[in-house]
């Protein structure tokens, strides 16, 4: 649950300061002279700070995930890894075609791997030195094609829209219930009072709680997507292979809780802590990609 009060936090504290904002320049305003909802004006207004949120954290995601994870972009390539992975990536983007990502490593003894960036023409592909020391170079292959992949799906993207839209229907809903408390409850008359605002943050929590699953569960078969075209940048057979290497190794290869849903496994789930896994269990994987025509 750390990883999802984490993303809960970051969520309220951006939706926080744009509130404020919004606020204070007077666009935050959501009620008509006679004092009832003006629902176009909520909308506006929950759209416009649930879209800027998911679109800043999208435009910093690069830099983000370099200073979380420590990654350091290969620009001269030092040694032969370096010259491999690099060369690898370039042959595997342009089979893709996408422009060449930023090719990065960061020091870590779990073996995993993530892609991040705001346009298939502008990402990161990043390893850790325990992939590359763990996995043989077919294995590390699937790998990179399986994070090219989620690049070429435009996975960041779509999951940063998509979390847009539940951030709106969360602010628009918890202000909803915030002013209904507020007026038949407490019967403010004027304006909001300290009731509104209370209950608002408490049902933009529960909401956001509820809403996670939504974007957990797109995030769950972007996985299957991209190991499927991993499977056509390299092999199924080379894929398998990476996930029974990982699957070995499983409560190892995570990632910072804030970067899970960008890795190649991430977090392990049962019961309901499976509605908000960012990836399938590693067998379902296997599977599916098993099932796939040669």
């Amino acid at each position: 649950m750390k990883r999802i009060a984490l993303f809960l936090a970051t969520n309220i504290a951006i939706l926080a300061v744009l509130s404020i904002i919004l606020a204070v320049t007077g666009v935050g305003s959501m009620l008509d002279e006679s004092g009832m909802i003006d629902f176009a004006s909520l909308l506006a207004y929950s759209a416009i700070i649930g879209f800027v949120g998911s679109l800043m954290s999208l435009a910093m995601s690069k830099w983000t995930a370099k200073h979380m994870t420590g990654a350091q972009v290969i620009s001269e390539p030092r040694n032969q890894n370096e010259r491999w992975l690099l060369a690898t990536v370039r042959r595997q983007s342009e089979r893709a075609g996408i422009g060449m990502p930023e090719v990065a490593i960061y020091n870590a003894p779990e073996p995993n791997a993530f892609a991040t960036g705001m346009s298939r023409n502008n990402s990161l592909v990043a390893v850790s030195t325990g992939l590359m020391s763990a996995m043989s170079l077919d294995e590390v292959e699937a790998v990179l094609a399986h994070e090219v992949s989620h690049v070429a799906n435009g996975d960041m993207v779509t999951m940063a829209l998509i979390q847009g839209v539940v951030n709106t229907f969360v602010i628009f809903l918890s202000r909803i219930i915030g002013h209904v408390v507020d007026k038949a409850v407490f019967k403010t008359r004027d304006g909001h009072g300290p009731a509104f605002w209370i209950t608002s943050i408490f049902a933009q929590v529960v909401l956001g709680i509820l809403a996670s699953m939504i974007t957990m569960w797109f995030s769950r078969q972007r996985e299957f997507r991209a190991d499927a075209g991993a499977a056509g940048l390299a092999s199924r057979e080379k894929m398998i292979a990476a996930l029974r290497a990982l699957q070995r190794r499983a409560g190892e290869n995570e990632l910072p809780d804030q970067m899970a849903a960008f890795g190649i496994s991430g977090h392990i789930g049962q019961g309901m802590k499976r509605l908000f896994m960012t990836h399938p269990p590693l067998e379902e994987r296997i599977a599916a990609l098993g099932k796939l025509q040669r």
